[in-house]
């Protein structure tokens, strides 16, 4: 009975709020009812809507969902420092950054979803009433991941808001090898979706030991910039306490991973354009076009040209210091990220062919309008948890003296 009060004070803190949170979420939910509305015609018509094709069978869906692996494991970049090292400044806004990767989590599994051309065939992924084909496929890997990542997360904020809610505090004996747990946990998700693309021996863009590790890092660079701008949000318009101290500390992790994320871009261009084959052909069409077609150079020259602006601010200590500055590089090396992740990698592995066949991919209207509605709806999911969080974090919504008293 406690343990739904507890839910019920929760939901309620969700709903309250000023025109402003009002309109805001007014705004998302729009937003994902037009995505949702666009999906219901790609079910209706056919994965023939997208810009897909049998030649290039991963778009852009798939590039938001492996960027948005990224973002979910790097919620560990908040845990590690506020559990292991003791930061009790980092230890304010974890929940919230595990509130970001629940939200992460739940986007990135609605992109595969819409990517699939019959979702209501899932039911064989299914163990027991279907074929799960666990441990040897790689995509059953991913679901386990995921899916236990997400509970991890849910979980673990859960019991700790709850024993707030009740006017006490969560005993770490209790949690700690759940947060053990969850660190080891969220570097296997982004390496477990790595290996879903270097596993492709026929794509020798994706095939490459490099890859795992330039998933981690990139991860490591637009997680912070993300939860930055998110903390920032949250202590401008939801009364958040954060001190400065968090965000210099995750300013100065991503400007680390930023660097290592180029140098990583920097080896594998020296590696295929050295001593070029003809395995360095969808590299070549990604940055200088082949045989005439070039659709993906304006996508990560823009990528590069992001990045790189951002690593400059980041690396000059007044630049990374001053707020705005610190703002600007964090939207840069996200944006710039998530195009050299997703577009700059998904899509040109499957250009050209193994028959060397050149069929180029541009998203269609409909996969931007889902897109941008799955974002919405993630955006929707992270405020609503931190609002809740945040409400109870702070001592405003608290448990009832008698209920307190019994679940004591």
């Amino acid at each position: 009975m406690n343990l739904l009060r507890f839910v019920l004070d929760g939901l309620r803190e969700m709903l309250r709020g000023g025109p402003a949170y009002r309109l805001f979420l007014g705004v998302m939910a729009l937003v994902a009812l037009a995505g949702a509305f666009a999906y219901a015609g790609q079910l209706q018509q056919g994965m023939v809507v997208t810009g897909m094709s049998d030649q290039v069978s991963w778009g852009f869906y798939i590039a938001n969902f492996a960027f948005l692996v990224g973002i979910a494991a790097a919620a560990v970049l908040l845990v590690i420092p506020a559990y292991l090292f003791h930061r009790a400044d980092v230890k304010q806004v974890v929940l919230f950054g595990e509130a970001l990767a629940v939200a992460a989590v739940v986007c990135a599994m609605l992109f595969v979803t819409v990517d699939i051309g019959r979702p209501e065939r899932i039911w064989h992924m299914l163990p027991i009433v279907g074929r799960f084909n666990w441990p040897l496929s790689m995509l059953a890997w991913d679901v386990v991941v995921l899916f236990g990542y997400l509970l991890l997360n849910l979980g673990l904020p859960a019991y700790v808001l709850y024993a707030r809610w009740r006017g006490g505090e969560a005993q770490t004996a209790k949690y700690f090898p759940v947060v053990v747990l969850a660190i080891f946990w969220a570097i296997s998700i982004h390496t477990v979706t790595a290996f879903l693309f270097s596993a492709n021996a026929g794509r020798p863009l994706w095939h490459s030991a490099l890859l795992a590790p330039r998933f981690i890092a990139s991860a490591f660079a637009s997680g912070p910039a993300l939860i930055i701008l998110a903390l920032l949000a949250l202590r401008r318009w939801g009364g958040l306490a954060l001190r400065q101290s968090v965000i210099e500390l995750l300013a100065v992790v991503m400007t680390v991973a930023l660097q290592i994320s180029l140098f990583f871009v920097g080896v594998e261009l020296f590696t295929d354009f050295y001593n070029e084959t003809t395995h360095a052909a969808s590299m070549r069409y990604l940055y200088f076009g082949l045989a005439g077609a070039g659709g993906l150079q304006a996508w990560i020259w823009s990528a590069l040209a992001l990045n790189t602006v951002a690593v400059v601010i980041l690396s000059i200590h007044p630049l990374r210091r001053t707020p705005r500055l610190l703002a600007l590089a964090c939207a840069l090396a996200f944006a710039g990220i998530w195009i050299e992740k997703g577009m700059g990698l998904v899509v040109p592995g499957y250009i050209p062919t193994p028959l060397g066949e050149i069929f180029e991919y541009t998203p269609s209207w409909r996969e931007w309008l889902v897109s941008l509605g799955i974002w919405a709806f993630g955006a929707i999911v992270f405020t609503l948890l931190a609002k809740a969080a945040l409400a109870i974090d702070a001592g405003r919504v608290r448990a009832r003296p008698a209920d307190a008293v019994k679940a004591s």
